[in-house]
């Protein structure tokens, strides 16, 4: 397969976080990594896997070892199924963009996808990545089984039925309890989304909320902070329909969503007080636009501003109070933001570390532009979640510790047991672990 280069658009922890000489081990196959894992363990060296670096926190970052699984992106194996879904087995370091082709040719495609296609299949999965959609998980409940290099250098396949408990930390759990050297997939028939793009007043968004995201296949929304608008995207499942004209696509893809908005945030950054007048005039920038594409195609968009993010799951119902008193906060905090919110929807699940455990999700994500203070906004948003059950997005900025999510998530102890007889020396620990799981004994 070949690779893809992340853009710029990620501070990129897993890279530059560490001050301390860290050891880049760049295994060419499963057995290198065996042998490189295993060395690292003897010599009590940590050990930490990262992928595109697409992760807002540090959770790859370490004073050991760092693996950098790009070798690992091989097609496996395809096990067709009857009712035309297909078990697919991949090498955990393939990034999303070279799976989606590597599966459109072969009439396959992932049920879900997030908005961004740059992660490792790794990566994204142990930290939750998701999509939207009522009806659909995130990309984690599409994993079957895991192929996984443990603490003591040894090789274990896990799945629902096999190790179990292992299982659930393994395909999502930030690489605590070893690293990933294949996923298997369960994905379904390759097919076509119409994608339908509408500036809508947020009012209106969320007088209609429960159809819009009921009647629609994928619904998801960006608002735009001092402003009360927002532009809605609504993919539907079809089997024909027009495509995007590629003069419209680079028009608003590339023209409008990165080169000029690269400049507006430099121009907010420079006079913040031009930030209010700024997204009112992009809030009716973005036009209306329908088309079909393959899902993949529809499901990412390229991105390349820089910025900083926190994202949080809330319970579906709460959503409205959450962004009414975001909002309200930003009116009477002077803070000026020139990101869009993003708002998408999960369904309830049972993984014992998704954010949408047990509960219809709405996922609220906040930004800044990287060159702009993010503190004090992100702080202000984490409190406003606290008072809503808000479960923090792995992968993404926030400050709450294992005491905290601990009252969030209902199997966590069983998530620390089970990552304490998995590893239980440490080796695969980091201090964002340690923060977010608790200390040892």
């Amino acid at each position: 397969m070949t690779q893809t280069t992340s853009g710029t658009r990620w501070v990129n922890w897993a890279r530059t976080a560490s001050s301390s000489p860290v050891e880049v081990a760049r295994p060419d196959d499963e057995a290198d990594l065996v042998a490189t894992v295993r060395s690292a363990a003897e010599r009590g060296l940590h050990v930490r896997a990262v992928g595109a670096g697409h992760s807002f926190t540090p959770a790859a970052v370490t004073d050991g070892v760092q693996l950098c699984l790009d070798a690992l992106d091989t097609l496996e194996h395809v096990e067709r199924r009857p009712d035309g879904t297909a078990l697919v087995t991949v090498g955990a370091g393939v990034r999303l963009a070279a799976l989606n082709r590597v599966l459109a040719a072969l009439g396959l495609a992932m049920r879900n996808l997030g908005d961004i296609d740059q992660q490792s299949i790794a990566g994204a999965i142990s930290t939750g990545t998701h999509g939207t959609g009522a009806r659909l998980g995130g990309l984690a409940t599409q994993v079957v089984g895991v192929r996984l290099v443990t603490a003591a250098g040894g090789v274990v396949e896990t799945s629902a039925t096999r190790e179990p408990e292992l299982f659930e930390l393994a395909r999502l759990g930030l690489g605590s309890v070893g690293v990933l050297a294949a996923v298997t997939l369960e994905v379904v028939p390759a097919f076509l989304l119409e994608a339908v793009e509408e500036p809508w007043a947020l009012d209106d968004v969320l007088a209609g909320l429960d159809d819009l995201v009921e009647r629609n296949d994928h619904f998801e929304f960006y608002w735009f902070p001092h402003t009360r608008r927002t532009l809605t995207k609504r993919n539907n499942r079809v089997t024909e329909g027009p495509g995007l004209n590629p003069v419209r696509r680079w028009i608003d893809d590339e023209l409008l969503s990165n080169t000029a908005f690269e400049a507006t945030n430099r121009l907010a950054t420079a006079l913040p007080g031009t930030t209010r007048r700024i997204n009112a005039i992009a809030s009716r920038t973005l036009s209306a636009r329908r088309y079909v594409a393959a899902s993949f195609d529809v499901f990412a968009s390229p991105r390349r501003v820089r910025f900083r993010e926190m994202e949080y799951a809330v319970p579906r119902a709460e959503l409205p109070a959450v962004l009414d008193e975001i909002d309200r906060w930003i009116e009477g905090s002077g803070e000026r933001i020139p990101f869009p919110a993003e708002i998408r929807f999960a369904a309830p699940d049972d993984l014992w570390l998704s954010t949408a455990h047990g509960r219809e999700s709405a996922y609220v994500a906040v930004h800044q532009y990287w060159r702009l203070p993010y503190q004090r906004y992100f702080s202000a948003v984490e409190r406003i979640m606290a008072d809503h059950a808000g479960r923090p997005h792995w992968g993404k900025l926030h400050w709450l510790d294992a005491d905290r999510l601990t009252e969030l998530y209902p199997r966590f102890g069983d998530a620390q047991r089970v990552r304490a007889q998995a590893d239980p020396d440490g080796v695969f620990d980091n201090e964002y672990l340690t923060r977010v799981f608790g200390p040892r004994g």
